[in-house]
């Protein structure tokens, strides 16, 4: 599989880099348009009025260039930037996107809510429509949101391992059939060669990190980044001192954690709770 795309020295504005990206990875393998309709399945003309800016395209057709060029997830973290290029996505959540799409290994703690590449559809669209989004915005982003999963996916696929709060997996959506749903796709999830779940019990007591969702990516140049989320903002940490001090609190909170199996092991009896509550 081919190595993760470098991002740096291209257009900075998201719908030209999308563009651009899209003609370059068709450049390489000197292809005509012609030929790519056919290998992908869509009309070669949708393809000239994307890479010429005219159109975005569905995030179908980006997820199956993801797939034909070996690019899984990139060209849909661009996509996504690019649809949401009204300032809805601040400059500090967009270089955070770019970071996920390169990254190399990926280390996650959610404090009260799933990470958004373990979300169902259920779930990213009871999260998203709290309104922030409404109508046909609301679909694409709920879109946008599962085509990430596709970073999971393949063989050169990021390693990731996500620390849940209990809590997390004690508040659950409004209808308990798509709850069920969403803890059974993560126990699927947790299946996977390069996942790893782990769930620290609220019988831990204070720890750091308690109310504050962090994500350490690694891109390929060997350094490691951490987003920093909450409930109203985020940003991006990049100065080696400040992340090595979020590293140690997150290693402190791994080391309170259930170890994998046992967290699985926990999942899979809140999935049998949740299926033997009475119906309301």
């Amino acid at each position: 599989m081919p190595a993760r795309r470098a991002v740096t020295g291209r257009s900075q504005e998201p719908r030209k880099r999308f563009a651009e990206e899209l003609r370059l990875l068709r450049a390489e393998r000197e292809l005509p348009l012609r030929k790519l309709g056919e290998a992908v399945g869509w009309d070669w003309s949708l393809f000239s009025k994307m890479e010429n800016g005219e159109t975005l395209g569905g995030p179908e057709v980006v997820q199956a260039l993801d797939q034909y060029y070996g690019t899984p997830g990139l060209l849909l973290t661009l996509w996504e930037l690019a649809l949401n290029d009204t300032n809805q996505f601040k400059e500090r959540y967009r270089q955070y996107m770019v970071l996920e799409a390169e990254a190399i290994s990926l280390w996650h703690y959610a404090p009260s809510v799933l990470p958004g590449l373990f979300q169902t559809r259920a779930y990213a669209h009871t999260l998203m429509g709290w309104g922030i989004f409404k109508g046909e915005e609301l679909t694409r982003q709920v879109e946008a949101r599962l085509g990430r999963y596709a970073l999971l996916e393949g063989e050169d696929a990021p390693s990731f391992r996500a620390i849940l709060s209990e809590t997390v997996l004690r508040t659950p959506l409004p209808v308990r059939a798509q709850w069920q749903e969403q803890l059974e796709h993560l126990l699927t999830v947790g299946e996977r060669r390069n996942v790893t779940i782990q769930v620290v019990l609220n019988s831990a007591g204070l720890y750091p990190l308690g109310g504050t969702a962090v994500m350490f990516l690694k891109p390929t140049d060997g350094r490691t980044v951490a987003w920093v989320e909450t409930s109203h903002s985020g940003q991006v940490v990049e100065e080696t001192a400040a992340v090595d001090r979020l590293q140690l609190r997150y290693d402190f909170v791994r080391d309170l954690a259930l170890s994998p199996a046992d967290s699985m092991e926990f999942i899979m009896r809140t999935l049998e709770e949740a299926s033997c509550e009475p119906s309301t």
